[in-house]
């Protein structure tokens, strides 16, 4: 874990400098157009079932590189409660790469690092755990304008571990 939480430490640490250096470099002689590059969006969802309940915020952004390509950075926070039993919080970031060979699809590669802290009811005599766990998805995904419906796989999908009940997930991505 230790190995994956300095890659994200590093491409985070780039991505920074490289925003920094796009955005101010030699801004006496030019405008720079990295602004007009970078587009914002994410994910957000709630869930609502039998004394349980979730919700989730999940912003990014990301640079588009030209019409094909884009990079990007994004952060997660997941809040998860079931009555009697247990809390968790959840929070990390994760490292976004697009690729569109065609308008109408887009395929997907993205590193998530979470921390997930839960606590459980005493009564229930189930230590508390607080752990580190990686995600790389790989998807694919129909795109119409800013909106693109798709499925994922996560290729480190670890089910005593991993936050997500199966390797292969729906989503909804979206970028204005």
């Amino acid at each position: 874990m230790g190995l994956i939480n300095g890659i994200i430490k590093k491409g985070v640490l780039i991505l920074s400098i490289f925003l920094f250096f796009a955005n101010s470099s030699n801004a006496q002689e030019y405008k720079s157009d990295f602004w007009e590059h970078v587009r914002f969006g994410g994910s957000f969802g709630l869930n609502f079932a039998n004394d349980f309940f979730s919700a989730t915020i999940a912003p990014s952004a990301i640079y588009q590189v030209d019409e094909k390509l884009a990079f990007g950075v994004g952060l997660n926070a997941t809040f998860n409660s079931q009555k009697d039993i247990y809390k968790s919080t959840i929070l990390g970031g994760s490292l976004i790469g697009l690729y569109n060979p065609f308008n109408a699809i887009q395929l997907s590669a993205e590193f998530e690092e979470l921390n997930v802290n839960r606590k459980y009811d005493s009564s229930l005599n189930i230590a508390n755990n607080n752990y580190w766990t990686p995600a790389l998805f790989l998807g694919a995904g129909y795109r119409q304008g800013n909106i693109t419906l798709g499925v994922r796989y996560d290729v480190l999908h670890d089910k005593d571990k991993s936050i997500y009940v199966d390797a292969w997930a729906p989503f909804v991505r979206f970028y204005f």
